[in-house]
């Protein structure tokens, strides 16, 4: 599958504040999200963003809230697949993109069961795997091993990134470029 930026949705899973403290490379994953909606919103691909019951988890960082496009969506949700909300689940229907670009928390939980639903209901699901973290490592890793095995494909966001511009002559190719540096 080739990314195709005009059938593309960047969803960005629970990045909460409850998760900071516990998550161990969260200031690095952290820092791939944010450069994947930055890059996104640059190459005109939409952004969701979810929210796993804050009012026990807390709001989406600061640091990503302030990185977030004026365009950009969020929902809050109770249910760990995004498609078991029926407002998201409507709500991607309505824009009709075939495409889901996927990161956030947990790999295990959030992450695994969306993609989950994402390709059952015949979405292309690419998994952002330098953006998306666990409290365990074993859990990301078990996570990531079954998502490949289930036909989810995974990549970087600079990959990500590159693909959806597939030109170095693509308009915002400097721009792209100073983020990934």
């Amino acid at each position: 599958m080739i990314l195709d930026p005009r059938n593309s949705i960047l969803i960005v899973i629970d990045v909460q504040e409850a998760f900071r403290s516990v998550i161990g490379d969260f200031p690095l994953m952290l820092s791939r999200i944010c450069s994947a909606v930055k890059g996104a919103d640059l190459l005109g691909i939409p952004v969701i963003v979810t929210e796993q019951y804050p009012k026990g988890l807390g709001s989406t960082v600061e640091e990503l809230s302030l990185t977030l496009p004026e365009s950009a969506i969020r929902f809050e949700k109770t249910s760990f697949g995004v498609l078991g909300n029926a407002t998201i689940r409507d709500h991607l229907l309505n824009l009709g993109h075939r495409q889901l670009v996927v990161c956030g928390l947990e790999t295990h939980v959030c992450v695994a069961q969306s993609c989950q639903q994402m390709t059952a209901a015949g979405y292309e699901v690419l998994l952002l795997e330098d953006a998306v973290s666990s409290r365990f490592e074993s859990d990301r890793t078990t996570a990531l091993n079954r998502l490949r095995a289930s036909g989810v494909t995974l990549t970087s966001v600079e990959a990500m990134l590159f693909e959806a511009m597939q030109d170095s002559r693509h308009p915002r190719f400097k721009d792209i470029q100073s983020i990934i540096k």
